[in-house]
């Protein structure tokens, strides 16, 4: 099998731990967009969009206004993502107007920079209603009981409570204000994804999360580690400081550093109010 045989099939298993994620990022950054429909049921306008390998797709033939004569696409040679345009951003009371995109983005690079915990890979691109993110779709598995409803953190927590332990430290650390049920996934590898960070690193805001169950409970000592050198790598200005100073600002960075020292000063997870620190909905 050639290399390029060998990564069009990777394409085709995503995620498999994504293989090569420099490459499914290339994608997501310069493959056209061949098809778009509105994901249903967002709070802001939500997509989902095909992307395709230019060289097996005519992209002159999109400027075609008849529907009939749209160029057959190549299924496998495609892969979906999630576009959340800038202009589909609702206007909010705890958030700077235009700048959820830009959270999403800083998010996917501060679990990069960790490894944990998975957050399906994100770029800033240029789609059909102007820039946005574009994060690759995972495809959740259905539920054992429903073949209609994936799972999310209220129907796994009994059985993978433990799993979820890096995703509420996450949390703790951006700043995370829209922790739903429904924000976490489990693709047919029983792989457990992060998705939905758009409200994220707003010190102002408030912190909203359905995962009450590690309230006051110790952060795994590796986990904090990670925090330990994230701290250190953006008061040494590392390259992710530079990307981060393209995303947030000023101020969220520095809060954002305050967040990571007093997490390792204190060396637990908050303990929030489920009155009052809940997101809506809740799933």
């Amino acid at each position: 099998m050639s290399s390029d045989e060998g990564d069009q099939e990777a394409i085709e298993g995503l995620p498999a731990e994504l293989v090569d994620e420099s490459r499914v990022l290339q994608r997501l950054a310069d493959w056209p967009i061949t098809g778009i429909g509105l994901h249903p049921g967002g709070s802001n306008y939500v997509f989902v969009v095909r992307l395709t390998d230019p060289e097996k797709f005519d992209s002159t033939a999109m400027l075609s206004e008849s529907a009939d004569e749209m160029p057959e696409v190549d299924e496998s040679a495609s892969i979906y993502g999630i576009y959340k345009p800038q202009a589909g951003e609702r206007p909010l009371r705890d958030f700077p107007g235009g700048t959820l995109h830009y959270r999403e983005r800083a998010a996917y690079l501060i679990s990069q920079e960790f490894g944990w915990p998975r957050i399906p890979p994100t770029v800033i691109r240029t789609g059909p209603h102007g820039e946005g993110s574009v994060q690759l779709f995972i495809d959740a598995a259905p539920t054992v009981e429903d073949d209609d409803e994936p799972d999310n953190f209220f129907s796994l927590r009994d059985d993978r409570l433990n799993d979820f332990r890096d995703m509420a430290m996450f949390d703790a650390l951006v700043h995370n204000a829209d922790r739903k049920g429904g924000s976490c996934i489990v693709d047919e590898d029983g792989m457990l994804w992060s998705i939905d960070h758009g409200l994220t690193f707003n010190q102002t805001a408030r912190r909203r999360t359905v995962m009450f169950e590690f309230n006051g409970t110790e952060y795994p000592s590796g986990l904090l580690e990670s925090v330990k050198s994230l701290v250190a790598g953006i008061e040494a200005s590392s390259t992710l400081k530079t990307e981060l100073t393209g995303l947030l600002s000023p101020p969220e960075i520095r809060d954002l550093v305050t967040r990571g020292k007093k997490m390792i000063e204190i060396g637990h997870y908050p303990v929030l109010d489920p009155d009052i620190n809940v997101p809506w909905p809740m799933v």
